[in-house]
């Protein structure tokens, strides 16, 4: 069964699924630019069995608040308040894409929160090439105006958060979605060099494993998880 609650976080309300035994120690999954907690329904519930399961809204996307401000700091500093509003000291998280980015900010922040940190896709904070945005023709679930503010810190992030990969103390599994992926490979290999307890696990389905390979992507995941 998957409750839909809210919690206020510094004026922000932000949306969220929660499934799996009140008991269980606490998951939280972060999407990626432009989806929902709804992307992790495939997977969710096989991940519950073991874990009180908490997908969140980002703040600009679905049933959170569209506050019209956005940064990958921002963000961070708005899953540091989740975890506070509801009392978890301790979590595992796991991150896609730009949810991944924001998932070793927490890490980097503060280590003490983060059990293990899995990120799907996720390359090292290295400036790239900026490419221009465009707003599909249709209604979207998430305010366009985040996708500029933030592919702004993606395309010229900040060195320091390159530089505090290596303060990151979870053990981090780095799943990388291949060769038919658009994110650069090599760019995954960095991140998993400089943190210094991440390894790296390859399949083959580009960037979206989770949707495209749930089944392999919840083995991997409970397997380090320890589930």
């Amino acid at each position: 069964m998957v409750d839909h609650r809210s919690v206020d976080v510094s004026g922000v309300r932000l949306a969220y699924q929660v499934s799996g035994p009140r008991d269980a120690p606490p998951l939280v999954l972060l999407h990626a630019m432009g989806e929902t907690a709804g992307d992790w329904d495939e997977v969710a519930p096989a991940l519950a069995t073991g874990r009180q399961v908490h997908a969140l809204d980002l703040r600009g996307h679905g049933r959170s608040d569209w506050p019209g401000t956005y940064s990958l700091t921002l963000m961070r500093d708005d899953v540091l308040g989740f975890l506070d509003a509801l009392g978890l000291d301790r979590v595992d998280l796991v991150g896609h894409s730009m949810g991944g980015a924001i998932a070793y900010l927490v890490a980097q922040a503060d280590g003490s929160r983060v059990d293990r940190l899995v990120l799907e896709d996720v390359p090292a904070p290295l400036p790239r090439k900026p490419s221009a945005a465009v707003r599909p023709d249709r209604e979207l679930s998430f305010d366009w105006d985040l996708v500029p503010a933030v592919r702004r810190q993606i395309d010229t992030p900040e060195p320091e958060w390159l530089e505090r990969l290596g303060a990151i103390t979870a053990p981090t599994l780095a799943l990388a979605g291949g060769g038919s992926s658009p994110v650069p490979q090599a760019g995954i290999a960095e991140l998993v060099r400089r943190v210094p307890r991440g390894r790296m696990v390859t399949i083959e389905t580009g960037h979206l494993i989770h949707r495209t390979e749930p089944e392999r992507f919840v083995a991997e995941v409970r397997e380090f998880l320890g589930s």
